[in-house]
């Protein structure tokens, strides 16, 4: 895995925290799923890339 697909992971998974965590002070259920997914979705390709690097 490059460096930068490590970088843009970990952007997607903080923006998404930083999403969700405006969604709970606001009380905005939307934006808190919505950060919740993000955070999953960076999760999925971190694991993805993981695979890769194993069979390198």
């Amino acid at each position: 895995m490059g460096l930068d697909d490590k970088i843009k992971n970990t952007a997607e998974d903080l923006a998404g925290k930083a999403k969700e965590g405006f969604g709970k002070a606001t009380g905005n259920e939307r934006l808190e799923a919505e950060g919740q997914a993000d955070q999953s979705k960076a999760d999925l390709k971190q694991a993805g890339e993981n695979v890769k690097d194993a069979f390198k």
